[in-house]
């Protein structure tokens, strides 16, 4: 199975001048198919850092979206980055070109032709909302900071090239425990148990403090659906074994 991730690129987010995207509906579209992040790291428009960072990941082999930087200002450095690190020169691209065209027509001007200028041998990711592609090469998946483009984008390049990874949307149930009894350190060889037994599962522990007192424990697992069912029932067996209180955690 492969592992997806995503790096999001724009100094306007690391200052809080703009809100994240990206993070959320990514997660989004790989959990409607059963899959999963692996991990995330934001990055600024610093072009050094961008080429050590694609020159890491393209080494790594895993699935990897870059969300940002693609536009032809100065302070977009990516698809200077992603050539350099895959050691080729920038060029424009013949089918870039022809979309461009559709978008632009006749006013197609050297600055539009800069937004289809990209690393030598990749393929363009079609952009359904204004024909401005992004580019794709060796699993790294190149697309606009604009959600409205961005989001469709990704989608097609899962539908496209990975639909033999999706699997059945998992399902997640967990407790709330209360009580004395319901903190993690005394629940550890219960879940520990449950890690053993269930390798496929995630578990999840997450404790919710209120002021300075212990409000719960959410205590659930997460995966296909007949093993998740079993596991919770070993789960609830042992925490009423415990004289522990449980309630249902509202999936909401």
């Amino acid at each position: 199975m492969k592992n997806f991730a995503a790096i999001i690129i724009g100094d306007e987010i690391l200052s809080g001048k703009r809100q994240d995207k990206h993070f959320a509906k990514l997660a989004e579209l790989l959990g409607a198919r059963g899959l999963r992040l692996s991990w995330v790291e934001y990055l600024g428009d610093d072009r050094a850092r961008l080429t050590e960072t694609f020159r890491r990941t393209l080494a790594a082999g895993d699935v990897v979206f870059s969300f940002g930087g693609i536009g032809n200002t100065p302070d977009d450095h990516t698809r200077q980055a992603a050539a350099a690190a895959l050691g080729v020169e920038l060029a424009l691209h013949p089918a870039g070109v022809e979309e461009a065209k559709v978008r632009f027509g006749d006013d197609m001007t050297p600055q539009r032709l800069q937004l289809v200028t990209f690393p030598a041998g990749t393929q363009i990711i079609p952009n359904p909302f204004n024909r401005i592609p992004g580019f794709m090469a060796r699993e790294h998946y190149f697309v606009p900071g604009f959600p409205q483009m961005a989001h469709p984008m990704v989608e097609w390049v899962l539908e496209t090239f990975y639909r033999d990874q999706f699997k059945s949307a998992p399902v997640e149930k967990a407790f709330l425990l209360t009580g004395e009894r319901a903190y993690e350190s005394a629940l550890l060889d219960l879940m520990e148990r449950i890690v053993a037994a269930y390798p496929t599962l995630r578990l999840f522990s997450l404790p919710s403090i209120q002021g300075k007192e212990r409000r719960h424990l959410e205590l659930g697992v997460e995966g296909e659906p007949v093993l998740v069912d079993k596991a919770m029932d070993e789960i609830r067996a042992e925490v009423e074994k415990r004289g522990i209180d449980w309630v249902w955690r509202d999936p909401q």
